[in-house]
């Protein structure tokens, strides 16, 4: 039993005890809510030290497996993702105990509301005592005064009247003093019984409070303790392993994995050549010519050999190894009078009844070929439901979403100066009411270009990139670009594969930024210098323009970053959402460059610097077109150079494709966007439902994000959709709402979103709609918007070196997948 110190301590003259002691229960809740948020900051560290160890182990994965030390990598590897496991596990428990936590609090704050009840009396027992004092204390100051006025009456002689009325005054103040005496002493009394009892219970409050606390950093410590132990464990292992790998295994190793062989080159002598029995018996032998489509029979003057007869040794081999050869029954091919061999039909026909392909290697070349092809149907739709994602699905297909690298480099048709000089809203955007109604909140929004208008002009197919990967040979650094430190670009995945589309990808990729002409090229020279400076003009956009190049001009071209935000929302956690941010880059050439490129043999090598890389997880550049040094260090930026025999090859393809183009994009590189949550999304959504059989409530809360840009910007054409179930005969909503009777769903379109918005951009949807046939279900809702002028990542590009100069730069973002769930 512990002292009752709270009944001991808090008394005084101001009977102030109890304000204290109630404010101090009120401090336990806001040191529970601490301790919350301390343990949620240790999981994301955790978090993201388990996120780096991760990537650590990839690394060590992609390291190379070349020589001895190879196999060494991968028990690196092994260790480095037990220990990122680990922390995970950590993170796990955390989360857990985060959870069991805010389950306290909430315990808490019902508990305390409902002790506020309880001490009530005590409060105002407080507070009686307290009026009655200062009471008390007046009356005793006005029966003094009062007592001594009458004294000094009657000793100064005043009249008898005088001192009578003093008198009076003072016996009115007597009685009144007394009586707050009294009133005092039974306040004294219920005060000191009912704070005695509020003292203790305030002090069961607290120790039980404390005694939790301490439940919760037991359970904190251990957490932790547990996971010290595993990497301990694991660490022990790694040493363990790395002493067991000895010198001699690892050179074993490779001698097996990688050995040629172990049988030495064998003897060869000197073999006197037999004339007689080498001519006796020797049939001409022919070796069948090659096949040439459309020719049957041409003569091979080198193709007739002598059958010779040999001894019993042959490639060196010990007399008696092979036997006797009997050449009068060899398979000796017959030949025809003109020395060509005579196919034996026979075979023929047995191979092409027995073989699904004809495999005779003297079958004609002028025959067509058969291929069995198998076309299966697409099986038919039996309803939409068997489309629905579930919420699984949904949250695998955002947290799966990688960079989907493309086989050829993209080229669209030129377009007139009026329509690149004004904004252009994507099609996925312009659609009408009926069209986003339609729209599955499960399924991704149509990205532009999906689907062309029918006033769309036709884009020719995209021609193939001139040269495979493999076939490439980096060529040296440009000399006009200084040679970086050595090291590894940190912080970055660099991947090293082909460039090849999605393949059955799920989402949809924003629409592009467009790109204008980087500037007129009909007047531009074919005999232009390149060694002009160059003067980018990254970020400002001066328009489509046209230009006549003298003899130093520098070539203009223009550059698009486009990314895509893909999202997913569960209630008003922000732990739980689920974030992916890829990125594109094109440049834009215009058609005059073409034949600078083709009449100059050796052009200048168009250089760039990507910069503020430090944010990209992933980049994912077009190895058939740009180089690197993968030795760079700076994880800030990462220098790209062109091969500008395949970018000319390419640009040529695209011309003669379509002639009439002035301006071709090419696709350069793809990335991926380290994302920190919900701090990463431009605007953050939660998801209220009240369902009940008659109606259903919905609230959606969002606020503007500025900090998730690199250069904050409105969001434009903003529109949620959302499914709503239960036979819905009337809807209410604030603001303003589109229902759509047939396809069951909400659709509200909205204004452009920024900080200069009211609230800051933060507001709540709104809507109450009556059903027939309640409850509904809570289902998934979809948003879309985007923005012109800005990139999430910060990413941008600069020219390096002379002979270009960058005309103009275009940024914007949009939504992919972005859902919220409650």
């Amino acid at each position: 039993m512990i002292t009752p110190y709270f009944i001991e301590n808090f008394w005084g003259e101001k009977n102030n005890g109890f304000d204290v002691l109630y404010h101090n229960m009120k401090h336990g809740q806001i040191s529970s809510k601490e301790l919350t948020d301390f343990i949620r900051e240790r999981s994301v560290i955790e978090e993201a030290y388990a996120r780096s160890m991760t990537k650590l182990a990839k690394t060590a994965g992609n390291f190379s497996q070349l020589g001895t030390f190879a196999p060494v990598w991968e028990l690196f590897k092994g260790s480095t993702e037990k220990l990122a496991g680990c922390h995970m596990e950590l993170v796990r428990k955390l989360q857990e105990l985060i959870k069991d936590v805010h389950k306290y609090v909430e315990e808490q704050a019902k508990a305390h509301k409902k002790t506020k009840e309880e001490v009530a009396s005590t409060l105002e027992a407080v507070q009686n005592i307290q009026s009655t004092s200062q009471a008390l204390q007046k009356s005793k100051e006005n029966y003094n005064t009062k007592t001594v006025e009458q004294e000094r009456l009657r000793k100064e002689g005043a009249t008898q009247r005088d001192v009578d009325k003093a008198g009076i005054k003072a016996k009115k103040a007597t009685e009144t003093y007394k009586s707050y005496v009294e009133k005092y002493a039974l306040a004294k009394s219920d005060f000191e019984q009912k704070m005695e009892d509020t003292a203790q219970k305030f002090q069961d409050i607290e120790e039980s409070h404390i005694l939790h606390m301490k439940e919760i950093i037991q359970s904190y410590s251990q957490s932790v303790d547990e996971t010290h132990v595993q990497i301990g464990e694991v660490q022990t292992e790694f040493v363990r392993n790395i002493e067991n790998t000895s010198v001699e295994a690892l050179i074993q190793k490779l001698s097996e994995s990688k050995g040629t062989g172990k049988e030495r080159p064998g003897p060869i002598e000197f073999e006197e050549c037999n004339a007689a029995v080498a001519t006796e018996g020797a049939k001409p032998r022919r070796r069948k010519p090659f096949g040439i489509p459309g020719r049957r029979k041409d003569k091979d003057t080198d193709s007739t050999e002598s059958t010779e007869v040999e001894s019993n040794t042959a490639n060196g081999a010990p007399l008696g190894y092979y036997g006797a050869i009997d050449i009068q029954n060899a398979n000796v091919p017959q030949v025809d009078d003109e020395g060509f061999c005579i196919r034996p039909e026979a075979v023929d026909n047995d191979a092409k009844e027995n073989s699904f392909y004809s495999s005779s290697d003297s079958e004609d070349e002028d025959e067509p070929r058969k291929f069995h092809v198998e076309i299966k149907p697409v099986q038919p739709n039996n309803g939409t439901h068997q489309n629905r994602a579930t919420i699984d699905e949904l949250k695998a297909s955002i947290g799966n979403i990688v960079l989907s690298p493309s086989t050829s480099v993209q080229m669209r048709r030129n377009q007139s100066s009026d329509e690149l000089t004004k904004p252009r809203v994507p099609p996925s955007y312009e659609l009408t009411n009926n069209d986003l109604l339609s729209l599955d909140p499960l399924a991704p929004f149509p990205a532009a270009g999906s689907a062309p208008s029918a006033s769309t002009p036709a884009v020719p197919n995209r021609p193939t990139t001139p040269l495979a990967a493999g076939a490439l040979v980096p060529p040296p650094r440009p000399s006009s670009r200084p040679k970086l430190p050595t090291g590894k670009l940190t912080g970055i995945n660099e991947i090293v594969r082909p460039f090849s589309p999605p393949k059955g990808s799920g989402a949809s990729p924003p629409p592009a930024a467009p790109l204008a002409r980087a500037e007129s090229s009909s007047s531009l020279s074919s005999t232009a210098s390149l060694s002009a400076a160059n003067t980018p003009t990254v970020g400002t956009s001066r328009g489509p323009s046209p230009v006549t190049l003298a003899s130093q001009d520098a070539l203009p071209i223009a550059v698009a970053f486009t990314e895509s935000v893909n999202a997913y929302f569960k209630g008003a956690d922000p732990t739980k959402c689920i974030v992916k941010i890829t990125g594109d880059m094109t440049l834009s050439f215009p058609t005059g460059i073409i034949k600078v490129f083709t009449s100059n043999p050796s052009p200048a090598v168009l250089t760039f610097k990507l910069k503020n890389t430090s944010r990209l997880e992933q980049i994912l550049p077009n190895q058939q077109l740009l180089f690197s040094d993968p030795s760079q260090s700076d994880s800030g930026s990462k220098d790209f150079w062109f091969n500008m025999q395949a970018l000319t090859s390419y640009l040529r393809k695209a011309s003669d494709q379509n002639p009439a183009a002035s301006y071709y994009n090419v696709d350069i590189l793809k990335y991926q966007v380290q994302s920190d949550g919900i701090h990463s999304t431009p605007l953050n959504l939660a998801v209220y439902w009240k369902c009940s059989p008659s109606t259903t409530d919905l609230r959606v809360d969002y606020r503007y994000n500025p900090d998730s840009m690199a250069l904050p910007g409105p969001l434009s054409n903003l529109q949620v959709l959302v499914p709503v179930d239960g036979g819905v005969t009337s809807m209410q909503s604030l603001p303003s709402a589109l229902w759509n009777g047939e396809q069951n769903k909400c659709l509200w379109k909205l204004s452009d979103i920024s900080d200069k918005s009211e609230n800051e951009g933060a507001g709540s949807l709104r809507a109450k709609f009556e059903v027939s046939s309640g409850p509904s279900n809570p289902s998934t809702l979809a948003v879309q918007f985007m923005n012109d002028g800005s990139t999430l990542s910060g990413v941008d590009m600069e020219l390096q070196g002379s002979g270009y100069r960058l005309s103009l730069s275009k940024k914007r973002f949009a939504t992919g997948r972005y859902m919220a769930d409650c």
